[in-house]
């Protein structure tokens, strides 16, 4: 245990109803919650053209939608994690896709561009406080011999959104405007908290992660390089990926219709990618993370020049799909491993980590972008995601993976 690290008990949890019963509707349920999530998230990435053209904004502009959550979720992980330390973990989930519905609808009607950014305000602070507290939850919602498996069920809506949420987006935005998708979202995430409230028990907290918690989790070596890494891969990704639909649509000449269809090509490589790393990454941390950097670098770099047409754009997008999906887990993986006596607060770390590169990585594209072209960012992305593989390769023997199920 870190030094420093203190876990004050709660009051004793009950065994979990859903685990006695198989937990399947319950993990169906969190899945989906974050699927509602993620891609309310990115969904912006698909639309930002047209919603720029409404607002008569730049690109770059446009991107604060992006930049906006990750700032208020790196906050919002341990403020809010710490005050409701000792709430029921089923109410809070509850409450947190009640305000993601109402930010929904608050995109779909936005009468201004202020309107988005409040919005997208709402949505920083459900990221942040579902993140954090939905990353432990699979061992209170099956039985043992099925956590793995519910893990990477429930890590698997992260590249959905991709596959499933922006394609779905784009293409429901080209026929009924971009508002559209935002009420679809709405009504899915009021459709998953019905779920949850049918399907998880009562959830009170195991251990109280408390200030003391995050201070000893943060003086831990591993946890530090882990902020490392997180803070290079991420920026990375998402200070490219972010603009890549400007690129499509100007450098590679991309209609709605192929952006919809690389898109799609992206996400279901990263389902892959996120299925083949699952697994994997709790065994071989440095080597899976740091191939999945190195190849997200390849891509990053070739896009301006080997896709400027239709083959080419698919064939590196596939690969950064494939890349990306095992990014999320492998950097979880990461914190889990430095604290495994304190899961609920490796969460906390990882999110604001998480999120905080997120919004610095949109931010800094965003300014590239507006002061130069799309295509500036891609290659700068790619030299990133270099030193993200040359620090995994470097640091990675600090982390001692926990051993597979």
């Amino acid at each position: 245990m870190p030094t420093g690290t203190t876990l004050r008990p709660a009051r004793p949890a009950p065994k979990p109803r859903a685990a006695r019963d198989g937990g399947t509707l319950a993990v169906l349920a969190v899945t989906t919650g974050v699927f509602s999530i993620v891609t309310t998230e990115i969904l912006p990435i698909g639309l930002l053209t047209p919603i720029a053209d409404t607002f008569r904004i730049s690109d770059g502009t446009a991107g604060l939608m992006m930049t906006l959550p990750g700032i208020v979720a790196a906050v919002a992980a341990p403020v809010v994690t710490v005050a409701t330390r000792r709430a029921d973990r089923r109410t809070m989930l509850c409450a947190l896709l009640l305000v993601l519905t109402l930010a929904d609808l608050l995109s779909a009607l936005a009468p201004a561009y202020w309107a988005v950014l409040a919005a997208r305000i709402a949505l920083g602070l459900v990221i942040g406080a579902f993140w954090s507290i939905g990353t432990g939850l699979a061992p209170r919602l099956v039985p043992e011999h099925r956590q793995a498996r519910a893990n990477t069920l429930i890590f698997s809506a992260v590249p959905l959104g991709s596959v499933l949420g922006v394609p779905a987006g784009v293409f429901l935005g080209s026929l009924a405007g971009w508002r559209a998708a935002f009420l679809v979202m709405a009504a899915l995430t009021l459709l998953t908290l019905a779920a949850l409230l049918r399907s998880l028990p009562p959830l009170p907290p195991l251990t109280a992660t408390g200030l003391g918690v995050l201070r000893g989790l943060l003086a831990h070596r591993g946890t530090r390089t882990g902020i490392v890494v997180t803070f290079l891969i991420v920026p990375a990704h998402f200070g490219s990926y972010t603009y890549v639909t400007p690129f499509l649509s100007g450098t590679a000449h991309a209609g709605a219709g192929l952006i919809t269809a690389l898109l799609l090509a992206y996400g279901a490589a990263g389902l892959l990618g996120n299925v083949l790393a699952g697994g994997r990454a709790a065994r071989a941390l440095r080597p899976v993370f740091g191939a999945a950097a190195a190849l997200l670098a390849g891509a990053a770099l070739l896009l301006p020049l080997l896709g400027t047409g239709g083959p080419g754009a698919a064939v590196l997008l596939t690969l950064w799909g494939l890349a990306y999906g095992a990014v999320p887990v492998c950097a979880l993986s990461w914190f889990l491993a430095a604290a495994p006596h304190a899961p609920e607060g490796a969460g906390v770390v990882f999110t604001s980590a998480f999120q905080a590169a997120f919004s610095i990585g949109a931010l800094a594209g965003g300014q590239v972008v507006d002061h130069t072209s799309p295509g500036t960012v891609m290659p700068l992305g790619g030299a990133v995601a270099l030193l993200a593989a040359a620090a995994v390769w470097r640091y990675g023997h600090r982390v001692r993976p926990v051993e597979a199920p």
